[in-house]
């Protein structure tokens, strides 16, 4: 009985300094979210970090010298801490006729935009080749989407420094990444913009973002970082009253100027046309939550679940859509709370956001 007392309070005191070690990463409770597909910049990320906040990269959709390169970019502009984010691989399978019965159907989508739908791959997104680079630059935090890296993996970025966090979207997530040595749990609710982060493509296992944090809280005692459809530092207030360490933004940096979001994704967020948001597999074969347009309408029910072979489908289709000018064929992602995003420089939406918090 006593070896348990000690283990127990040992246990305390690691947990207790997993919230230290969050909280220090910042001034303010606010984290910049990592958003795939070129939104995230070394500008943006090192603009919320300079400002008191948390910047990320989002390495998804770049091979790791990309990453290695944005890294070092992020070094030049900041010496505060900021972290990236990494997608875990999956062996998904895909039906090869679904494939190419979808292929038919979207194809004169490319076509009334000069693109072809490109080959239904697989990858991995350069997985080892990132946790090489990760482990030799050593960054401040990790985070991984689409499931839990093994424990090993966990361990060997933590032995050069980095506090590991792991995107959930359910309680049974949240306990595998607990049990794989998570640092920190980043809590997903169904209100967030871009892809849902869970482990299993075919999870249909929903929450809104304040009812999972208090059910992970109720289970589990690890650090918070709380994303889904945060725009105002009033909301940054709920979930940090809900037990959250942190709040998580995505679609409220989206219209920044140091965002890598396209001008035409930024003028949609604007945009009388679209009056709201829909969780779908179109773009991706992965759900996520955009703008509802044409190609999301048209395409939702009958889109595969198979990714990323659909997103390496749409991929030219959705750049070409930019392009030229026509967001009804591009992946608008964002949030629920997307009409209340604003147009400030980065250093200035994180002022105003403590502003609004305090």
């Amino acid at each position: 009985m006593p070896r348990k007392r000690k283990n127990d309070k040992a246990m305390k005191k690691n947990q207790e300094e997993l919230y230290r070690m969050l909280k220090e990463l910042m001034r303010y409770p606010i984290i910049q979210a990592p958003m795939a597909g070129g939104a995230s910049t070394p500008k943006l990320a090192a603009s919320v970090s300079n400002a008191g906040g948390l910047g990320f990269l989002a390495a998804g959709y770049k091979n790791a010298e990309e990453m290695k390169d944005e890294i070092g970019q992020t070094r030049q502009l900041t010496e505060r801490s900021f972290g990236v984010n990494v997608f875990v691989p999956g062996n998904e399978a895909a039906d090869e006729n679904i494939l190419s019965g979808y292929r038919e159907k979207i194809e004169k989508e490319a076509e009334s935009v000069g693109a072809e739908i490109g080959k239904a791959d697989s990858d991995d997104d350069d997985w080892g080749n990132k946790l090489h680079v990760l482990k030799d630059t050593g960054v401040a935090v990790v985070s991984f989407t689409f499931g839990c890296p093994t424990e090993d993996v966990i361990r060997e970025l933590q032995d050069v420094g980095s506090l590991i966090a792991v995107t959930v979207t359910n309680l049974q997530e949240a306990k595998k990444a607990a049990g794989a040595g998570a640092d920190v749990l980043c809590v997903q609710g169904f209100e967030a913009g871009g892809h849902r982060a869970s482990f299993d493509n075919r999870t249909e296992d929903d929450y809104g973002l304040l009812v999972l944090i208090r059910m992970i809280k109720a289970e589990l005692d690890l650090p918070i970082i709380a994303a889904g459809g945060l725009m105002h530092g009033k909301d940054i207030a709920a979930v940090l009253e809900a037990g959250a360490t942190a709040a998580q933004l995505g679609t409220a940096f989206l219209r920044c100027p140091e965002s890598g979001a396209s001008p035409v994704h930024k003028a949609a967020l604007g945009n009388p046309r679209f009056t709201k948001t829909a969780v779908t597999r179109a773009f991706s074969g992965r759900r996520a939550r955009g703008l509802v347009n044409h190609f999301l309408t048209e395409y939702d029910s009958v889109a595969p679940v198979a990714y990323p072979y659909v997103h390496h489908m749409t991929k030219q289709m959705r750049k070409a859509a930019g392009q030229k000018n026509n967001p009804e064929l591009m992946a608008l992602w964002a949030g629920q709370g997307y009409k209340l995003s604003r147009e400030l420089p980065a250093s200035e939406l994180v002022e105003l956001l403590v502003d609004e918090l305090n």
